[in-house]
């Protein structure tokens, strides 16, 4: 009887795939991360850094080969941004933002028209790209609680409304914004359009001040009487929603592995220091308690990668306006569910390690540390995952 090859170990990255991550994590700790410290003490941002990772070739990466792009699927985009996490935090996010918030959805589901006038400019850095979802007064309920409007007037829309939290949102050049077209239908009358900085009524209130991803911008938005051209509304109108909510399931599964890169990089700091701090005249890794942390955070960067990857390669078959519910939603939602709080556990561990070093601003740990807890907030708190998780659990009624 012929011997049957086994299959490719399905738990583990391809060649390919380990090749783009390696590439990934190299370039960020030659390029990136030199700059982390000074990001985050002065919440400075550098100029032309989008420029410098477009000529890098890591912009526009999903963009097919047809239209000038790489054709890379999402899977390997994600990679990237998890070798981005492990160097640079603030660079990562920004860059999740333009690349898959913004590129990524635009790529999906912008006429050939838009997509021709944007993603040329967005794949070398020229251009800086951005999402504007959450409000003052609509976070977890984005849609529900949205109240921004966008009234018809000719051959323009007339955009009014205030926009918080946007990552990139100072420094953007075009935003994908969501506004509702017809009120009255709630979360089914939002349209999504693609505005330009230098639209009319359009400012910044403010550049936000964060706890931690700090050197990536996050601002309030303003929209005052804004004129946005009809031709530059995504899709049909009120035909935004299934816009929303694929797209947060492809951020909440790109989203999971910047957890990944930051719990990998706090585990390799925990070993680092427990390898040279002595404590009682020995390493303080000899100790079964440092040993059992350490153990901990191994672990659950194994469980994150598995779960992680499993979303991923969900969603990189996720047809056009796919997602929002069903099984996919239910698991890009337990895969950030779980990398957030996990990364939170190992991030606290490596700065347990660290002890009384660990607490001071300077140190790199304490700058994860304080970065890793927006991935329990952003793209949809850990307790609206929970809410996802058993309303689909529910609807289904299935357990396995």
């Amino acid at each position: 009887m012929a011997r049957i090859a086994p299959a490719p170990n399905p738990y583990e990255l391809t060649e390919d795939q380990c090749h783009t991550l390696a590439l990934a994590d190299e370039f960020a700790r030659k390029e990136l991360a030199p700059l982390a410290k000074k990001m985050d003490d002065d919440e400075w941002w550098p100029e032309g850094l989008f420029r410098r990772l477009g000529a890098a070739g890591y912009l526009g990466l999903t963009i097919p080969e047809s239209e000038g792009g790489p054709g890379l699927d999402l899977f390997s985009s994600a990679l990237v941004g998890q070798g981005f996490a492990r160097w640079n935090q603030a660079v990562a996010l920004s860059w999740l933002a333009h690349e898959n918030l913004c590129v990524n959805n635009v790529q999906r589901n912008a006429s050939p028209e838009q997509k021709k006038r944007y993603l040329p400019g967005l794949a070398d850095g020229t251009l800086v790209g951005a999402l504007a979802l959450t409000e003052p007064g609509a976070g977890s309920d984005a849609l529900g609680g949205m109240r921004t409007t966008a009234r018809r007037d000719g051959d323009h829309y007339v955009l009014n409304g205030r926009k918080l939290f946007i990552t990139n949102g100072s420094i953007a050049d075009v935003l994908l914004v969501y506004a509702k077209t017809s009120p009255q239908l709630g979360p089914k009358g939002i349209s999504a359009f693609l505005v330009e900085k230098s639209a009319p009524g359009f400012s910044v209130a403010q550049k936000l001040i964060k706890m931690g991803f700090r050197g990536s911008p996050t601002a309030e938005l303003v929209f005052d009487d804004c004129r946005v051209p009809v031709a530059n509304r995504v899709g049909e109108e009120n035909a935004g929603v299934a816009v929303v909510m694929s797209g947060l399931d492809l951020e909440r599964a790109v989203g999971a592995t910047l957890s990944i890169g930051i719990a990998e990089r706090c585990l390799q700091l925990g070993l680092d220091y427990a390898r040279q701090r002595r404590q009682f005249g020995r390493p303080i890794g000899e100790f079964q308690i440092i040993q059992a942390k350490l153990a901990d955070m191994y672990t659950a960067i194994e469980s994150m990668r598995l779960l992680a990857y499993k979303a991923l390669a969900a969603v990189n078959v996720l047809e056009i306006g796919g997602g929002g519910r069903g099984g996919v939603h239910q698991l890009t939602a337990a895969s950030i569910l779980y990398c957030a709080e996990a990364t939170s556990r190992v991030a606290a561990d490596a700065l347990q390690i660290h002890g009384g070093s660990g607490f001071m601003w300077e140190m790199e740990v304490n700058r994860l540390y304080r970065a890793c807890k927006l991935m329990e907030i952003g793209a949809g708190t850990s307790e609206v995952r929970r809410i996802i998780i058993a309303e689909e659990l529910l609807r289904s009624g299935v357990a396995v």
